[in-house]
C-alpha cells in the first residue's frame, strides 16, 4: 500500500472512529493511520504521523475541529482535511471552511460517496455537499462576488479556474509557466476583486458562477 492514501481519524466518538475504520480499512487506495479524540491530539497525531487527509468531526470537548484546523494550517506540510460531521448550520458549517477545511460532508454519507470524497480531497479538490455550498454562499451574502468577474484579467480568469480545479500555487506556476511569487499576486488581487477571504470561496465562486463556453456553430 505504498501509494495509499494515508488517512488520520479525529473523532470524539470512539464507536464513529471504529466504523470509519471498519469500511475504510477494505479500501485499496486508503490505508488508516491513526486516530485521536480531540483536535489538540489531531495535531499532534497529524505532526507525528504526516498523514494525506484527516476525517474530522468539528465539535468536539477540548480543542474543536476549528481550532485545530487552524492549527494545522501551519504545519510544514498541512493534510488536506475532510470534515465529518452532523452538524449543519451555518454557524458551523461557515467557520470550518474559512479555517482551512477543503471539504464538508455529513455522517450520514454513503460510504461509497466518502471514500470517494477522501479521494477527491486528496487529488486537491474542493468537495462540498449542495446544502454547504449553499450555507456558505448565504454567508458571504446574495452578491458577494457577482458583477465582478470583469474586473478580472484574463491570467487571472485561467489561475482562478486552476483554482477551481484544485491546484497548488506550485502547480499553477508550472502550469501557466510562471514564478510562483506571481502566482500568489494574482491570487490575492482575485480574491480583492472579487471581495472573497480564501481559495475555498474562490473555488466554490468559480464552480458556481464560471459557465462553459459554447460549441462552435457547426
Amino acid at each position: 500500500m505504498a501509494d495509499a492514501i494515508r488517512v488520520l481519524l479525529v473523532d470524539d466518538h470512539q464507536v464513529v472512529r471504529r466504523g470509519l475504520r471498519t469500511f475504510l480499512e477494505v479500501q485499496d487506495d486508503i490505508e488508516v493511520v491513526g486516530e485521536a479524540a480531540d483536535g489538540a491530539e489531531g495535531v499532534a497525531r497529524a505532526r507525528e504521523l504526516a498523514p494525506d487527509v484527516i476525517l474530522m468531526d468539528v465539535k468536539m470537548p477540548g480543542t474543536d475541529g476549528v481550532e485545530a484546523l487552524r492549527r494545522l494550517r501551519e504545519l510544514d506540510h498541512p493534510a488536506r482535511v475532510l470534515v465529518v460531521t452532523s452538524f449543519t448550520e451555518q454557524r458551523t458549517v461557515v467557520p470550518a471552511l474559512r479555517a482551512g477545511a477543503a471539504g464538508y460532508v455529513y455522517k450520514d454519507i454513503d460510504p461509497d460517496a466518502l471514500a470517494g470524497a477522501i479521494r477527491s480531497v486528496h487529488a486537491g479538490h474542493v468537495l462540498l455537499q449542495p446544502e454547504v455550498a449553499d450555507a456558505l454562499l448565504a454567508a458571504e451574502g446574495p452578491g458577494s462576488g457577482q458583477g465582478r468577474a470583469g474586473t478580472l484579467t484574463e491570467r487571472e480568469r485561467e489561475v482562478l479556474a486552476l483554482i477551481a480545479d484544485g491546484r497548488s500555487n506550485r502547480e499553477i506556476a508550472r502550469a501557466l509557466v510562471l514564478s510562483e511569487k506571481t502566482v500568489k499576486t494574482h491570487v490575492s488581487n482575485i480574491l480583492m476583486k472579487l471581495d472573497l477571504s480564501d481559495r475555498t470561496q474562490a473555488a466554490l465562486w468559480a464552480v458556481r458562477h464560471t459557465t462553459p463556453e459554447a460549441p462552435p456553430p457547426t
